[in-house]
C-alpha cells in the first residue's frame, strides 16, 4: 500500500486536473452559446438569398452560368478536384478530429491523387496532411487559413469563397467539395461532404415531384447573369460560414463531453484515493498506538 504522502500528492495533482478540465468545460459550453446566437443571427439572409437565386432559376431556364459549368468534356481522371476540410485548431475534444479525417480519407480515396487540391481549416488537419504528404506522393495542400476554424466569421468565410471561386472560374479546379462534421437530430457528430461547385440548377428549383418548376419568364435588370454573378458568391460565403460554425458547435460539444468524462473520471478516482489515504491514515494511527503500547508494557516489565 503506498504511503499517506503519497496517495496526498496523487489526490492533489488530479484536483488540479479537475479544475483544468472543468474550466474547459464551461469555456466550451460559453463558445457554444455564442457560435449558435451568430448562426441563428445570419441564418434568415441567406435563406432567403437561397429563395432568390430558385426564384431566378425557375423563372429563366435557359441562362447560362458560369459557376452552373459542369465541364462534361472534361474525363474523370482528368478533372481536378478541391475538397475544404474542416478540422479543429485543438485536441481534447474526443474523436472529433479522428471521424473527419477519417471520413476525407475515404473521399480522397475516390479520387484520383495527382487531381486533388485540399484546402485545410483548422492545425489538426494541417498536420495531419503535412505529414500525409511527406511519407507518400499525395495530393497537394493548396490554401492554408491559419486559426480561422476558433473563431467563424463571415469576413473568414468571404476570404475562403473568393479563393475557391476565383480557382474554379480559372478552371485550375473543376469540381469543389466540402467536409465538415455535422450535427443530426439526435445529438450525434457525423462527418459530411457537401458539393459546391458546380451548383446544379435542379438543386434550386425543385417541386414535390422532383421536376423543375415551369414559371413565366421574368426579366432581370441589368440582367440574369449578372445578378447570379453577384448572388452567388454570397450565397456559396454563407454555405461555407455555415459549415464552419456547425463544425465548431460540434467541436466545442465534442469537448464538452470529453471534459464532463474526464471531470467525472477525476473525481471518482479522488473518492477511491480518498478512501485509501483514510485506511492508509488509520493503518498508521494503529501502528502508532501498538507501538506505544509495546513500549509501555515493556518499561512496567
Amino acid at each position: 500500500m503506498p504511503n499517506i504522502r503519497e496517495i496526498r500528492e496523487r489526490i492533489d495533482s488530479i484536483q488540479q486536473i479537475l479544475k483544468i478540465t472543468n474550466a474547459m468545460y464551461l469555456i466550451s459550453s460559453s463558445k457554444l452559446k455564442k457560435a449558435r446566437k451568430n448562426l441563428d443571427a445570419t441564418t434568415p439572409y441567406f435563406d432567403r438569398l437561397q429563395e432568390t437565386l430558385s426564384d431566378i432559376l425557375v423563372h429563366t431556364p435557359e441562362t447560362r452560368q458560369k459557376y452552373f459549368d459542369k465541364r462534361s468534356d472534361i474525363p474523370e481522371d482528368k478533372r481536378k478536384k478541391g475538397y475544404v476540410i474542416i478540422t479543429a485548431d485543438k485536441g481534447l475534444c474526443g474523436s472529433y478530429n479522428h471521424n473527419v479525417l477519417k471520413h476525407s480519407e475515404a473521399e480522397l480515396s475516390k479520387a484520383f491523387v495527382n487531381n486533388c487540391y485540399l484546402f485545410v481549416l483548422g492545425q489538426v488537419g494541417r498536420m495531419y496532411f503535412q505529414r500525409r504528404n511527406n511519407a507518400a506522393d499525395h495530393s497537394s495542400i493548396d490554401g492554408e487559413f491559419l486559426y480561422t476554424t476558433q473563431n467563424p466569421t463571415l469576413y473568414r468565410a468571404r476570404d475562403i469563397a473568393e479563393l475557391i471561386l476565383e480557382k474554379f472560374v480559372s478552371r485550375e479546379l473543376d469540381e469543389v467539395y466540402l467536409i465538415y462534421t455535422d450535427m443530426d437530430s439526435s445529438g450525434d457528430f457525423v462527418p459530411k461532404t457537401v458539393q459546391l461547385l458546380p451548383f446544379r440548377r435542379i438543386h434550386f428549383g425543385l417541386d414535390k415531384d422532383g421536376q423543375m418548376k415551369k414559371l413565366p419568364k421574368a426579366e432581370f435588370v441589368p440582367s440574369s447573369k449578372e445578378v447570379m454573378d453577384y448572388l452567388i458568391p454570397n450565397y456559396v460565403k454563407g454555405v461555407i460560414y455555415g459549415a464552419m460554425v456547425e463544425a465548431f458547435c460540434c467541436e466545442q460539444q465534442a469537448r464538452m463531453t470529453a471534459m464532463d468524462a474526464a471531470t467525472t473520471s477525476a473525481r471518482k478516482m479522488i473518492k477511491e484515493l480518498s478512501l485509501l489515504y483514510n485506511r492508509a491514515r488509520q493503518a498508521a494511527i494503529t501502528q502508532e498506538i501498538t507501538e506505544v503500547v509495546s513500549g509501555a508494557k515493556s518499561i512496567e516489565e
